[in-house]
């Protein structure tokens, strides 16, 4: 027998159990297919690299919220500090680019990482829905997970929404009567003499310290760094993190209304 009846043999073969199979059981022979596009597009696809992507971009939105708030707190040095820091953000580069264009570059990688934090948390969610449709029956054991994990989607979502109402009072300006350009020591001052301003500041702050404070220690485990040795570590470095962020943070516009800073 040659090479091609052997093969035409086996085909023949393969294709009369099949043929059985169907009439046995009635159930179709599942076809393995391959999936075109490449390899970033599967790893995106699969939890293991939306866990990969939220855990990146959390670091970078860790060090910008990290940085920003190390800026903001020179309004304690007076309006000349502040408002040369902010000068200096917009002529990063200068002459090699041209005024304000390396700090819009920082600010699409920000926006970029943001969506995409976004859109691999909200798609784990529903691929974690699909893996378990029917809910805990006899209700969850919340040991291990803590208050700032079971609040994560609520904190992000304020934490969105207070994104954009900042834009809006500090870089826009739209919502702030005060507001002037280049003037971010007086544009602070002007929000947070208003005590509601000054509260929606501090409850947002509060809400960013509690989802730091479970990103940075869920982040170990997206990227495959969970060792029981350094677990205690891990727990140190989120407090002391969200603590440090959630502390500077709230402190100015508290520093405002007292009129520590005027």
């Amino acid at each position: 027998m040659t090479i091609q009846e052997v093969s035409t043999a086996s085909q023949k073969a393969g294709a009369d159990d099949a043929d059985r199979l169907v009439k046995d059981t009635g159930a179709p022979v599942p076809v393995k297919k391959r999936s075109g596009g490449p390899w970033p597009v599967h790893f995106w696809r699969s939890a293991v690299g939306k866990k990969w992507v939220m855990a990146v971009t959390g670091i970078m939105l860790l060090g910008f919220v990290l940085v920003h708030m190390i800026g903001n707190l020179k309004i304690y040095l007076g309006p000349g500090e502040i408002n040369d820091y902010g000068e200096w953000l917009r002529r990063i580069l200068v002459p090699a680019l041209p005024r304000t264009v390396f700090l819009w570059i920082l600010r699409g990688g920000l926006i970029a990482a943001f969506f995409f934090h976004i859109a691999a948390a909200y798609q784990l969610t529903r691929m974690n829905h699909a893996a378990r449709p029917v809910k805990y029956q006899g209700g969850r054991n919340y040991v291990a997970a803590d208050f700032a994990s079971r609040t994560m989607r609520w904190t992000g979502i304020i934490i969105g929404l207070f994104l954009i109402y900042h834009l809006a009072d500090f870089t826009w300006g739209t919502l702030n009567p005060d507001f002037v350009r280049g003037d971010p020591y007086g544009n602070m001052v002007h929000s947070f003499d208003k005590w509601y301003i000054a509260a929606i500041y501090i409850v947002a702050n509060l809400a960013l310290g509690l989802h730091i404070f479970h990103g940075a220690w869920a982040m170990f485990n997206s990227l495959g760094l969970n060792n029981p040795a350094y677990n205690r570590a891990r727990r140190y470095f989120a407090i002391g993190f969200a603590a440090l962020i959630t502390i500077g943070n709230v402190s100015i516009p508290i520093a405002v209304l007292t009129g520590a800073v005027s």
